[in-house]
């Protein structure tokens, strides 16, 4: 072989082996993520810094959501060094067999990570990673652990925080946390294992700001894991910071005096302020203290109860309740009937009871005496009107298009629809059209006759207690409202731009006077349904209803607004099983009127009456 040959392979070789190594450190660092993973491993450690979660106030500055410190105890597996099972186990209190399970858990819970390049399965846990071995350690349990840790490397106490209450109630706002599960993790790459998340409520639909930003900090490593130094003196570190407070409309006073009122009955009480659309208090009942789903091992215990209760206090009743409304429903109706030029406000009609069942009243000769007696006569007349228009020449097709026209009022009011609130759980309610019917009794097989039911405001029609009170705030503002909401605003940044556009009803603002006054009758003149709602000093505006109910004794409803003139609160409240509207759901409203405006109660009997009822077969 001439030199020229030989050159020629010597070439060849090299530019084979450079080819070689070339498609390996392509595969090693594009193809096959493990070694970048070792890579990380070996040159530095990186610390994440979970700040606390920001705290909540309501609207009078006190503080409803905190943070209690709390300790992990974390284990570092690369950095153990011979653990004496034995002694470790009886200083955390545990059997040695719990010890081995514990790391055992701790592997398998990491899950498993499937290269899609390579289809190799890789475990996700990390020796070199730190991981909570025992979690929610208080101060003396931590006290008792923590100078004993030296004569076992590789575990140290980390602290960190849970949520506390100070006031036991709003636990159905609030909502809870719980330890992240993979599928967190994998969908935001913000969270470790251990860390925890919101669960529910505000929690769950403020977590990004709530959860506030975590810091980071870079340790180099030795060759045999030992830390070092801080990586490039901390030029990369970053700090944690905690989110910015949530400023709530929540009056946490008056909703703990809802929860008072509302012990030992099932139902639920949402009160507004009309021209903001802050909630001012949301109390589902039976409610349970927030505290109890403060951390895990708390969760485990009292979590399977309170599914267990057949009284369903995990249930939020204002948000995913969905009953027919009553004669509550019989405002809304006026209103339409009024817009429609179907009726006039000295529209008067007999009452009829072969037409519906109706109460012993006075004859409704306009449409304030309709809504002051609740006639329901009246109303089946009223709403005839309006869906039998006379459009067509069928009466099939004529109640197709008259109630298709009757269901886009109502989404108008916020009704048949989810309200866009702060809140997660909503229930849309159900405002029937021409489809609805269509789907049970066939196209053009309906007329009014059929579904008369809905005019006063029962059958198929369904509203949440959420709706209703957004009603009630309807009719205070006449004609518009805010989307009903609890944060008013995030650190100092002012309305939330969401929830400071108008939306307007259908109906024009001349109209509601006549529904306002009838309404001010059903509180405050003879005849009215609702006497016992009356207070000497504020002159209250609402509407009863009673809710038959086939399952049992009718329900209590009643929705009210005051002052009449520039309204400061608008409420609805809804009692399970507790018959007549005017007897519980009415003076429970007025309470809860006379505390938010006035701070005090002047009759003390009326209280203590509802205080001391025992309703709905609470057990």
């Amino acid at each position: 072989m001439n030199f020229d040959t030989r050159k020629i392979v010597i070439i060849i070789f090299i530019l084979s082996i450079g080819f070689i190594y070339a498609i390996r450190l392509l595969y090693m660092q594009v193809i096959d993520d493990t070694w970048t993973l070792r890579a990380a491993e070996i040159a530095e450690r990186r610390k994440e810094i979970t700040p606390p979660r920001a705290v909540i106030f309501d609207r009078n500055g006190k503080k409803i959501v905190s943070n209690r410190t709390y300790y992990n105890l974390m284990m570092v597996e690369a950095d153990i060094e011979e653990l004496d099972t034995v002694a470790f186990a009886k200083l955390v209190k545990m059997t040695p067999l719990e010890v081995r399970n514990r790391f055992i858990e701790i592997r398998e819970g990491e899950g498993y990570y499937k290269n899609p390049n390579t289809g190799k399965t890789t475990s996700n846990y990390q020796k070199i990673r730190a991981y909570p071995f025992l979690k929610e350690l208080t101060l003396e349990e931590i006290a008792e652990i923590a100078p004993h840790l030296d004569r076992f490397p590789g575990f140290y106490e980390d602290v960190t925080s849970m949520r506390k209450y100070p006031f036991a109630n709003a636990a159905n706002i609030l909502g809870y946390l719980s330890e992240v599960y993979r599928e967190d993790i994998e969908k935001d790459r913000y969270y470790r294992p251990a860390d925890n998340i919101g669960r529910a409520g505000l929690e769950r639909f403020y977590e990004r700001e709530l959860r506030g930003q975590k810091g980071v900090r870079y340790v180099v490593t030795s060759a045999l894991n030992n830390a070092i130094e801080s990586f490039a003196d901390g030029k990369y570190d970053t700090i944690a910071r905690q989110g910015d407070p949530l400023r709530l409309g929540l009056d946490i006073t008056l909703q703990a005096y809802g929860e008072d009122l509302m012990q030992n009955k099932k139902g639920c009480i949402v009160a507004i302020e009309p021209t903001t659309g802050e909630i001012l208090t949301m109390v589902s009942a039976p409610s349970f203290d927030p505290n109890l789903l403060v951390g895990k091992r708390n969760i485990g215990i009292n979590y399977p109860k309170l599914v267990r209760d057949e009284n369903k206090p995990l249930f939020p009743r204002p948000l995913q309740a969905e009953y027919p409304p009553g004669s509550i429903f019989k405002l809304v109706q006026s209103l339409i009937a009024l817009q429609e030029g179907v009726i006039d406000v000295n529209t008067g009609f007999a009452c009829n009871k072969s037409l519906v069942g109706c109460h012993n009243h006075p004859y409704p000769s306009d449409v304030m005496k309709a809504v002051q007696f609740s006639c329901n006569p009246y109303y089946y007349q009223a709403t005839k009107r309006i869906i039998q228009q006379g459009k067509k020449k069928s009466i099939f097709a004529d109640a197709e298009v008259g109630l298709n026209l009757w269901a886009k009022y109502m989404h108008s009011f916020g009704l048949g629809h989810r309200l866009e609130s702060d809140i997660t759980g909503q229930r849309p309610g159900r405002i029937p059209n021409a489809d609805y019917y269509d789907k049970w009794y066939g196209h053009h097989q309906w007329a009014f006759s059929t579904i008369r039911s809905i005019s006063i405001g029962q059958g198929e029609v369904a509203l949440t207690p959420l709706q209703m009170a957004n009603v009630a705030a309807i009719i205070a503002n006449r004609g518009w409202y805010y989307t009903p909401h609890f944060v008013r605003e995030i650190g100092d940044s002012g309305p939330l731009k969401e929830y400071t556009t108008k939306n307007y009803t259908m109906v024009d603002a001349k109209y509601f006077e006549p529904v306002v006054e009838g309404m001010r009758r059903v509180v405050n003149e003879a005849g009215g349904t609702a006497g016992r709602a009356r207070l000497k000093e504020i002159t209250v505006c609402g509407k009863t209803g009673t809710v038959q109910n086939p399952h049992g004794a009718d329900h209590s409803v009643f929705i009210a607004f005051a002052p009449k003139d520039n309204p400061k609160i608008a409420i609805a409240v809804f009692v399970e099983n507790a018959g007549f509207g005017g007897t519980w759901a009415a003076p429970i409203a007025s309470l809860m009127i006379e505390k938010y405006l006035t701070g005090e109660i002047s009759d003390e009997y009326k209280e203590k009456r509802i205080l001391e009822a025992k309703l709905s077969n609470i057990k």
